[in-house]
């Protein structure tokens, strides 16, 4: 009896992991981070900066620093290699940075009718191309990115993608993600093969586009790297798996969308409330440059570290925040709620903001109009899962069967031992990249090899004081 009870309480144990053991272990990871990387940073929205004044401090002058100066940079520049100097948004104020924010505006600037037809044709391809059955469990995330690899590749070649450079820009990006979800290692190779790619294809002179005359053939090829073949391939793949997921698991925003799939009011409102629920930026890391007043009682001291957490701004003021929503946008205005997917305006906007709207538009319309899409897996802002969804085709007469309520619990049920496996596995290897990137110190060593003369605007101490001493009263 005794044995019998031992061996039932063993079973409930391990039956119960999926509920508690990944939140656990994510707590564990978080305490950790910290202890190696260091309580550095200042988080906004918080204690000392409500989400009132999110807006005001993140559109400062002063909060205008970069990477310089801040021990998290070394972990985002690790995680951005090769050439994370080069990337468009690690990039201190000054002339360089300028240069290089008027040569990706200018390349993202085609036309709205463009842009649809590009992106029609992108998903088309990899739609047509991809070995789907009338019904068919997917990676959203994996059957997503090769369309918007061949669709940057287009915008920056001006000519139709080939496979092998698909493959490299998916390696590349797939990659990057991985790593900065803590699901895998970096594998430098992968990302140097493509890196290598663009250099001779710059070398070549096979561009559509001028690029900034100040930096050499191997800066060009990071910069494009890092601007369109890392950050844009993954934010716009991201952004589309959260929105096929809140589709997926609100049948009747489907079902609306559905009957009205040429209407851009409401997939707007579609794609207004999945970016609000799941922002494409966690944290967005700055360095004061000079003091800032926040209120008559607060003031945050030059090279303080400011963390703005868009999440937390993004459910500041909404009713009943957690809940998707759509229609809440009939009555609200973009412009008036704490809602910034794309950043302000004033402090680096995502030079994206014009053309991610209409390319979600697109490449979602050509997705609902062959398949209707269902999924019972955990959806959260970093989905590691990578957007497990049950694609069925919608000149299928069998849409409701028993057969796909029995698949949806099987997929339940395997995201939730994922979690397990999945959260223990970016314990360690998280832990791991933290800190190498804090050995490796990619951005303070950058910085300290710099003359006097090359560090710009952001002339200051290396070391930025802790958090604790970053604010003082006035």
């Amino acid at each position: 009896m005794h044995a019998w009870m031992i061996l039932s309480a063993g079973l409930l144990v391990v039956l119960s992991l999926p509920y508690w053991l990944p939140t656990m272990i994510q707590a564990l990871r978080a305490r950790i981070f910290t202890r190696i990387n260091g309580d550095e940073g200042i988080a906004i929205p918080g204690k000392l900066v409500d989400a009132a004044h999110f807006k005001c401090v993140y559109s400062h002058p002063a909060a205008n620093g970069r990477s310089r100066g801040a021990a998290l940079s070394d972990l985002f520049w690790y995680w951005l290699s090769p050439g994370p100097e080069m990337h468009q948004e690690h990039i201190e104020n000054g002339a360089r940075y300028q240069e290089v924010e008027r040569t990706t505006r200018r390349i993202l600037g085609i036309s709205r009718k463009a842009a649809e037809e590009l992106t029609t044709r992108c998903f088309d391809r990899v739609v047509s191309n991809h070995d789907l059955q009338p019904s068919k469990l997917v990676r959203l995330r994996d059957l997503i990115m090769p369309a918007w690899a061949e669709f940057y590749y287009e915008l920056v070649f001006g000519v139709p993608c080939p496979p092998v450079a698909r493959d490299l820009i998916v390696d590349n990006a797939n990659d990057v993600v991985t790593a900065l979800k803590c699901c895998g290692l970096r594998h430098m190779a992968k990302r140097e093969r493509l890196t290598n790619f663009l250099i001779r294809k710059v070398n070549a002179g096979e561009l559509a586009h001028e690029l900034p005359e100040g930096l050499s053939i191997t800066e060009r090829a990071l910069y494009l790297q890092g601007a369109f073949f890392n950050t844009a391939v993954v934010q716009m793949s991201e952004a589309m798996v959260h929105l096929f997921m809140a589709i997926a698991q609100h049948r009747e925003v489907q079902a609306n969308l559905a009957s009205q799939l040429e209407d851009d009011h409401y997939l707007d409102h579609v794609i207004a409330e999945t970016l609000r629920v799941y922002p494409l930026f966690g944290i967005s890391h700055r360095i004061a440059s000079a003091d800032i007043r926040v209120t008559k009682g607060v003031t945050i001291s030059k090279n303080s570290v400011l963390c703005f957490n868009h999440a937390d701004f993004h459910r500041a003021s909404f009713q009943d925040p957690d809940r998707f929503d759509p229609d809440r946008w009939e009555k609200l205005s973009l412009h008036q709620e704490n809602y910034i997917p794309f950043g302000v305006t004033a402090n680096r906007p995502c030079p994206a903001s014009g053309l991610a709207p209409v390319t979600m538009r697109a490449a979602a319309r050509v997705v609902l109009s062959h398949f209707a899409l269902f999924s019972s897996a955990s959806h959260i802002r970093s989905i590691p899962n990578r957007g497990p969804c049950l694609l069925v085709s919608r000149r299928s007469s069998d849409r409701d069967g028993y057969w796909q309520g029995t698949l949806l619990v099987l997929m339940h049920l395997r995201d939730r031992w994922e979690d397990v496996w999945r959260s223990v596995v970016q314990l360690i290897l998280g832990t791991y990249m933290v800190w190498d990137a804090r050995r490796q110190k990619l951005c303070q060593n950058y910085f300290a090899a710099q003359q006097p003369d090359d560090t710009g605007p952001l002339a200051r101490a290396q070391q930025v004081p802790n958090r604790a001493s970053s604010i003082r009263s006035t």
